[in-house]
């Protein structure tokens, strides 16, 4: 009996001792099994959650090198997208670099067309019914006539370009054309602005009263109708600005327009003449408000003009006359909008005729001692006149306004025809 117990008292534990080495193999197993699925799982969440990783980030480079392509920024678009071996970022690489290798050179200083406007229309109802209707008539375009222009002037492939940026000026005082270099069948055009000061003259007429800064940093116009202030884009600063937002290829990397500013009423809708108001402290506050505006237009790609103190006539005007009115809109114009390079003669009147410019014209010599490179004149008889000499670059300007567009109309010059059709553009209804 006691044998028999012996016996099976050692079978049970070999049983035991089996059941338990196989229970540990399984535990075993499926903890390395488990551990092998979670180590499986994590990498391929890791290798899933880091492509979304890197194709956002080459989405991110593809929208803004096609930006910069947008607005013909090819060197930094391109510099952009070889930094990326994504397939897409090369492709586009290709593109970019075969549109910059087919760019057409604009370098000759007589083909670049400059048109101008003055300040824009808001209510005609208005402005037609004033004193001063004729001349509004004559000389301004509505908001609406404006925006047609912009709109016709962008679908016959013009672009902005910086009058500034076309010539440089070497150690030695001497300039060069530089020109600038656009998409075949893209043409590039100078737009400028004359008298952006918001005269006194023009309040209740239909017109803005000026520029502001608004709270997200954009340029902007006030309007008052009937002692009511609302803000918005009014005139062609804040019209052009959102018109390049919507169309960045209207804008050549960036250029928007020269303003031309006299400053016997102020500039830009400020009273920031000190000769000509008394009290200095609210003058003061003028001048700090007109200096955040003018520093906004700048880093906006606006840039300014002298179109000199006292909207003089140079062409009639004695050197000592021009002499006194500079030395007005060097002491209270430029401490406002920086000091500037271009003088845009009122009433177009040169201080030559069409032969250049030289050193034994009294005017020229010290117009040239004042530090201006750039003269502009108006003339519109041709779609573009320049004339390039060691040291100045002479451009024409063609107005658009109601003079050019009655002209056109009646045959008499259509030389508007070869950026607009004036039959579109023209307001009849509100110029009755």
């Amino acid at each position: 009996m006691k044998h028999t117990h012996k016996i099976i008292l050692a079978v049970t534990s070999v049983c035991t001792v089996i059941i338990l080495g196989v229970s540990i193999f399984f535990v075993t197993q499926a903890a390395t099994n488990n551990k092998l699925e979670n180590t499986s799982q994590t990498t391929q969440h890791s290798s899933s959650s880091s492509k979304p990783v890197e194709d956002k980030q080459t989405t991110k480079q593809l929208d803004q090198a096609k930006q910069l392509a947008a607005s013909y920024h090819y060197d930094e678009a391109i510099a952009l997208l070889e930094k990326d071996d994504a397939k897409e970022a090369q492709q586009l690489l290709a593109t970019l670099k075969k549109e910059k290798e087919s760019l057409v050179k604009w370098e000759d200083p007589t083909k670049i067309s400059h048109v101008f406007f003055h300040s824009l229309i808001v209510d005609p109802a208005k402005a037609f019914h004033t004193q001063q209707a004729q001349g509004y008539k004559d000389y301004m375009v509505t908001i609406s006539e404006f925006n047609k222009t912009i709109n016709q002037l962008y679908k016959n492939n013009y672009v902005l370009v910086n009058l500034n940026g076309l010539v440089k000026k070497g150690t030695d005082g001497k300039l060069t054309f530089t020109g600038v270099s656009l998409p075949e069948g893209k043409k590039p055009l100078i737009l400028s602005q004359d008298d952006v000061s918001y005269y006194e003259y023009m309040d209740n007429s239909g017109f803005p009263s000026k520029l502001i800064v608004d709270k997200q940093n954009q340029i902007k116009n006030i309007y008052i109708d009937n002692k009511k202030e609302t803000v918005g884009d009014y005139d062609m600063v804040p019209l052009i600005d959102s018109f390049i937002k919507k169309h960045p290829d209207f804008s050549y990397q960036g250029a928007k327009g020269t303003l031309a500013l006299t400053g016997y009423n102020g500039v830009l809708g400020y009273r920031t003449s000190k000769s000509e108001y008394s009290d200095n402290e609210k003058t003061n506050k003028e001048i700090e408000a007109a200096k955040k505006v003018a520093d906004q237009l700048k880093k906006d790609g606006w840039s300014f003009a002298s179109h000199t103190w006292g909207h003089l006539n140079m062409t009639q005007a004695s050197l000592a006359d021009i002499q006194q009115d500079n030395e007005r809109w060097q002491n209270e114009v430029a401490p406002i909008l920086g000091k500037t390079n271009i003088l845009i003669y009122p009433f177009g009147a040169d201080i030559s005729d069409w032969q250049p410019y030289s050193e034994a014209n009294q005017k020229f010599a010290y117009l040239k001692q004042q530090g201006f490179d750039i003269f502009c004149n108006v003339d519109a008889s041709t779609p573009a006149w320049g004339q390039l000499g060691t040291d100045y670059y002479r451009n024409a300007r063609i107005n658009i306004d109601g003079i050019r567009f009655e002209a056109d109309l009646k045959g008499e010059n259509p030389i508007l025809d070869q950026f607009i059709n004036v039959k579109e553009v023209y307001d009849q209804k509100d110029r009755g």
